[in-house]
This record gives C-alpha cells, structure tokens and sequence, in this order.
C-alpha cells in the first residue's frame, strides 16, 4: 500500500487518506451492520486516532516532503501539531460517551463527523497552497456546523449550530476574498511561489488588503477579537463534549494554519501584518479578561478564557521568530492539556443524573469530592499562570519571545491581561472551597475521572518532564523557517 502512495507522490498524505478511509469503514458499519453499536464505533473511532498519530510520527518521513505538486506539505511543525490534534478529538471522543448514552444522543454519525472534522484538521496543518488551505478549513467546518447541532431536541444546540453556520461562511468569504486579492497580485496560489515573489516585488495597498482579509478569515477559526461573537453562544449551546472538542483539537488545527501563512507566504512582508497580529492579540486578552468576570454559566466563562488563551498565543505569533513559533508551540500544547481537564470536570458536573453548568454548582466541591476540587484548582491555577504549573510557561515562552522581538508593550499588556484574567480564576476557587456546600454531585464516569487526573498531573508535573518537550517544540518551530 504505502509503495502505491510513494508512486503517486501522496506518502506525506498517508495520514490523511488512511483517517478518511477508516471514517468511511466505520460510517458503512454503522450504517449497514445492526450488531455494531455506536459506542464500539465510537472506540474504534479513538483506536483510528491512535493509529494515524503513529503513522504521522513514523511513516511520513523526516525534514519537509511534500506531495501534490507541493501544495502538502510536512515538517516537523505539521507532525508536532497533528499529534495534539489527533489527541485533542480522541480524548474527547474517550470522555463523551456516558454523556451522549444518558442525554439519548448516542449516535454511529458522532464519531465519524468527529473523524471528518479531524480530516480538515490535519490538511489545515500541512496546507502549502491557498486553495489546499480552503479545501481542509471548509472540509474541517462542514463537519463542526452538524456537530455543534446535533442535539435535535435542543434549542439552544440548533441556535449554535446556525451561529456557527451563518458566521462561518461570513468568514469563509472574507478569506477567499483575501485569497484571490493575494493571487491576483502575485499570479500564485503556492506559499513559496508568493513568498517569492513579495520578496522581489515588496508588498502593495491590494496585497495588504488580501492580508487583512485572510487574517479576518483565520481570526475566525481561533475565536480572536472582533471576530469572537460566536464563541460564548456556541459554547454554551453545544452540548459539552462537542464544546470541549470546540475549545481543543480545531484551535489548534486553526492556530497551526494562522503560523504556517503569517510566516510562510508573508514571510517577507512581516512588518506589514506584525501590527494586525499585535492588535487582535491585545484585544482578545484584554476582552477575554474581562467579560468572563460577570459570567454564572461555566461554560460561557470558559469560552472567554478561550479567547483570552488564544490572544495569548498569538503575541507568540506576533514576534515572528522561531522562539515566538516556539512558545505558541508549547503554549498550545499546554493549553490543550489544561482545556480538555477542564471540560472534564465539567462532564462531572452531574446532580440526580442532570447536567448543571452554573459556576454556583461548584460550591463547596473542596468539601464534597476533595480529588475533583484540587485537580481543578490547580488547572485554574495554570491558566491563570502560576508558577509552578504548565500554564505559567506556556505564558513565560511567549512573552520572552515578544519581548526579544521588541514587542515589550505587548509583553506588558499581556502580563496585565493575565492579572485581570487570574480574578475569575480564582472566583472559581474560592467558590469550590469557602462558600457554603452545594449537593454532592453524582458519582463520575471512569473514563471523565481518567482525563481529570492525568490533565492535573501534567499540570503539576509539567516542570519535572519540559525539557524534551521544549527541545521537540524548538526542532518543530525550526523547520518551518
């Protein structure tokens, strides 16, 4: 089989094809075959996963390959990214099925759009071409628009998959506009073709608009300001396993996409967009900081604190070194350690066999379930970046790479986010282990307990193991230079 791909030129691609296959294989198993149930679909759903992670870091070659003409391309930048992706999807695929079996929406059709959406995922990490960039950001949303709406009986989950929908294709055009403008002006749809030819031609008023726009489409997918309004209405809407997949593997699926074209095509147009990237940044700290501060529902505070984590990672972004490439590397993989043991103890938030989501259904958890209440005070201490837990580094990386790139007020601005951000944080805490005790909740499922605890002792711990982690990120940031 894999001689068959190599003769074709698609080896880089067997990631991609062996993933859409399987999906396929299971989507006809589903369809066709009574005896399969939706949670063994499900299972091989995640064993998929597990397989195509190890295809990514063993079968796909080492340095850059590409394949279709070089509109694929892989590096150590896109196998990094893909495995937190393909992470990302399979641990919440681990962690929904008790929930969608007792909110009766255990389906064969989850997990295969879950498989699709992770499809898109990985051609948005390896796109090298603009239109290869649509095809899997549009192949990655089609998938999302059905999934944030497939709790039919829900108000609230068809209002957010319409939101999505609607927005989405607002954005979608705004980035093929961008596009066009940007192949327009320089007769390539090819990164390293434009790359090439910005350096001998400079940039113009149309290439900086078709920059703005791609920039507007790409502000989209990570929920960045003023492009978040979708973000807290779909969060909550969605049902919450679908929210925590929202919040993991397509962020970083869209971050990883955001790096590759601010520092491939525009490479040399850097001071032309830095300025763009360093203003939604400031805005998404500044208004994730601060509108999660009133919020009661715990999912709509999270989806602010998203914006607020992506605002950070984009000052990695900003500085356009190969430490800012860096620090968004290791900041993404914290963050998305620390988001799915989140979601997780959300997942356990269960009273009578009902899910609950107000922040108040945590009062006195420190007192009820100790384990749960310490595990997520320390991921509210790591997204508020206390030293010594993951979070602070991820935050750490980022501000050292902004800081050695000039960008010192942006460092600032971000440690002063990062305060105001900590206050909600900390509510969180407080609420869990001084207000008075709330019902216990109902016993958790084996598999949300296994997400909670090793989320938390990778959040302890991340200090202890970093080194090898940083040295692969450093390698991962090197080669897309």
């Amino acid at each position: 089989m894999i001689p068959f791909f190599q003769s074709i030129g698609a080896a880089a691609a067997l990631p991609e094809i062996c993933l859409a296959l399987l999906a396929m294989v299971l989507l006809m198993e589903g369809v066709f075959s009574a005896r399969v149930t939706s949670a063994a679909i499900r299972w091989a759903a995640v064993a998929a996963f597990a397989v195509v992670a190890a295809i990514v870091v063993w079968k796909t070659g080492t340095g850059r390959v590409y394949a279709f003409d070089g509109a694929f391309a892989v590096d150590d930048f896109a196998r990094f990214m893909k495995v937190l992706a393909l992470l990302g999807a399979a641990v919440t695929l681990i962690m929904s099925g008790k929930y969608l079996l007792r909110t009766n929406m255990d389906s064969e059709e989850y997990p295969v759009l879950i498989m699709l959406a992770t499809v898109g995922m990985l051609l948005m990490i390896s796109a090298n071409d603009l239109i290869s960039l649509y095809v899997g950001l549009e192949l990655q949303s089609l998938a999302l628009y059905v999934v944030a709406a497939i709790n039919r009986d829900s108000a609230k989950s068809s209002e957010a998959g319409l939101k999505y929908f609607v927005l989405g294709a607002l954005s979608s055009g705004m980035l093929l506009y961008g596009s066009s403008l940007v192949y327009g002006l320089t007769g390539h749809t090819q990164f390293a073709e434009i790359a090439k030819a910005l350096s001998l031609s400079g940039s113009n008023l149309g290439i900086i608009f078709g920059i703005v726009f791609i920039i507007a489409g790409l502000a989209f997918k990570v929920s960045a300001v003023p492009f978040h309004m979708w973000t807290p209405d779909v969060y909550e809407g969605a049902p919450t396993p679908v929210t925590a997949f929202f919040a993991s593997a397509p962020k970083i699926a869209a971050i990883a996409l955001f790096t590759r074209v601010m520092m491939g095509p525009f490479a040399n147009v850097t001071h032309e967009w830095q300025q763009i990237v360093v203003l939604i940044s400031i805005a998404s700290m500044a208004l994730g900081a601060f509108a999660a501060i009133g919020q009661a529902n715990i999912k709509r505070l999270l989806a602010y604190s998203s914006i607020a984590n992506m605002g950070f990672a984009l000052v990695g972004l900003a500085a356009g070194t190969v430490e800012g490439v860096q620090g968004v590397l290791v900041y993404m993989l914290i963050y998305l350690v620390t988001t799915l043991g989140v979601f997780a103890c959300v997942l356990a938030m269960r009273r009578n066999g009902i899910y609950v989501e107000k922040i108040s259904d945590l009062a006195g958890l420190g007192k009820t379930n100790k384990g749960h209440a310490f595990v997520l005070a320390m991921l509210m201490f790591s997204l508020a970046g206390i030293p010594p837990l993951a979070g602070f580094f991820g935050k750490l990386f980022v501000f050292l790479a902004a800081v050695k790139a000039g960008l010192w007020p942006l460092a600032i601005l971000g440690v002063v986010a990062s305060v105001v951000g900590a206050y909600y944080y900390l509510r969180l805490i407080k609420i869990m282990y001084f207000d008075e005790p709330a019902a216990a909740f109902d016993a958790t499922d084996g598999e949300v307990n296994w997400v909670i605890y090793a989320a938390g002792a990778f959040t302890v711990l991340f200090a202890v193991f970093a080194q090898p982690l940083l040295n692969i990120a450093q390698a991962a940031a090197a080669s897309l230079f």
